[in-house]
């Protein structure tokens, strides 16, 4: 928390003064107006309702949710200086919950004092719990507080579903490769807070190489293009040069955009099961790179494989859950990273096969009637009747033996009579389940044929 009590003259400052010079470079290069951010020009350009609202003073409690690097804490500061309210930052993981308590007394007894407002800003606020959330409401209903929440999460699954009622959320987007370049030059020749002043040439292809390797993340580019000029050779008029040569030295692996307990996590593995679903091998194998290389378990990826394989392609090719089961136990067996080609083969085996979900669908249907239909005894003729008080009952009376019928099909109901004559299965005419279909519309001919005759 770097301000709790006090207000901004007793601390002798503004919450935006201009930073000291061992700040490091991403600190310094804060955009301090709204002019100044690049992106997020969905929310933030000259008549949008946020910016609205902002300019004039009238913000109310808001959550902002986007990937780092978005943006997020440097809106909370913009509005800081250009709100005439109190401003507190909090950390939720440097936070307590005496903390927060403290501030919101605090707040309640400025507005009752003097009226004025209390901006509270929670950075990472997903890593609150429901308890410590729930601290917030009394004051964020009263007034006294007007909450800025931050997070990388999806505010639907991690914010308290009262407070997220009482806030609007704003979605920042990744930045786009050109924003970063942006950003990136202007800290390279802006003389007052970036690098301008400093003896450094910064080649062109550098600029994009970071901007591509940031994935988005401006803080984390501009962090690199400080590491990167500050360990770039000098030549011999005593300027560093950051060629490409120079970067791809200290780049020796690419940090994937990936968050294994994340809402990124449950997108990619969307991603992954609806291209297989839609029969696109090669955007299969690119999500189960994603998330191969990022660091995913390989298990968790081939327990999915091997779901999907019953789920989306069933007996159209019965073959697929064995194909999955063997990559399962290949890439146990051989592990990492040898045992991506069998996971990789898997996947790209089910994008291709032919699809059918009516084994999934039979079962949905199945277990409903088994939760929600009377629990019918076991008709008595498919009762197991291994002792004489059990056949004296007339367990198994009526069974007609299979293999003594023509095609080894008896005219036999095996369904409670409750659910006589229900159809939970329902083959496709795609790859072997045509072949199903055809044996399942033979056996109801005969069975009819013999009744009928």
């Amino acid at each position: 928390m770097t301000d709790s009590l006090f207000d901004d003259d007793e601390l002798g400052g503004e919450p935006g003064h201009s930073p000291s010079s061992g700040t490091p470079l991403a600190e310094r290069m804060r955009p301090r107006t709204l002019d100044d951010v690049v992106g997020q020009a969905h929310i933030l350009a000259p008549g949008k309702p946020l910016r609205e609202a902002i300019e004039r003073d009238l913000v109310q409690s808001i959550i902002f949710w986007g990937p780092p690097g978005t943006g997020k804490t440097t809106l909370a500061r913009l509005i800081a200086d250009m709100t005439r309210a109190h401003f507190v930052q909090f950390s939720a993981v440097l936070s307590s919950i005496k903390e927060i308590r403290e501030v919101m007394a605090a707040a309640e007894m400025r507005r009752r004092r003097s009226g004025r407002r209390t901006i509270l800003f929670v950075d990472e606020i997903h890593r609150f719990n429901k308890a410590q959330q729930d601290a917030f409401l009394p004051r964020v209903e009263a007034g006294d507080i007007v909450l800025i929440g931050a997070t990388t999460e999806n505010p639907s699954f991690e914010v308290n579903a009262a407070l997220l009622s009482r806030s609007k959320v704003f979605v920042l987007q990744p930045l786009s490769s050109a924003d970063i370049e942006t950003i990136l030059r202007r800290a390279v020749t802006d003389r007052e807070h970036g690098l301008g002043d400093e003896p450094l040439v910064v080649a062109d292809e550098a600029i994009t190489a970071i901007a591509s390797f940031a994935n988005g993340d401006a803080r984390s580019a501009i962090n690199l293009l400080e590491f990167s000029a500050g360990s770039a050779p000098f030549d011999e008029r005593g300027t560093r040069q950051l060629g490409l040569q120079q970067l791809e030295e200290m780049i020796k692996r690419r940090a994937l955009l990936y968050d294994k307990g994340g809402e990124e996590h449950y997108n990619l593995i969307s991603a992954l099961h609806k291209s297989m679903r839609n029969s696109d091998p090669d955007a299969a194998v690119y999500w189960l790179a994603r998330m191969l290389e990022a660091g995913e378990d390989p298990m968790y990826v081939a327990r999915r494989l091997v779901r999907f394989a019953s789920e989306d392609v069933g007996n159209a090719d019965p073959q697929a859950l064995t194909v999955a089961i063997a990559a399962k136990d290949a890439a146990h067996f051989i592990g990492m990273p040898e045992g991506n080609n069998a996971l990789a083969q898997a996947a790209i085996y089910l994008a291709t096969a032919p699809k059918s979900n009516a084994v999934y669908t039979a079962y949905g249907a199945a277990s409903a009637d088994a939760h929600q239909q009377a629990a019918d005894p076991v008709p008595l003729h498919l009762r197991n009747a291994p002792t004489r008080l059990m056949k004296q009952l007339e367990y198994g009376k009526g069974y007609q033996y299979a293999h003594d019928a023509p095609d080894a099909v008896a005219d036999m109901s095996c369904l409670p009579d409750s659910l006589a004559g229900r159809k939970y299965y329902t083959p496709t005419e795609r790859g072997f389940e045509k072949e199903i279909k055809r044996r399942l519309d033979g056996w109801e001919a005969l069975k009819k044929k013999r009744r009928d005759g």
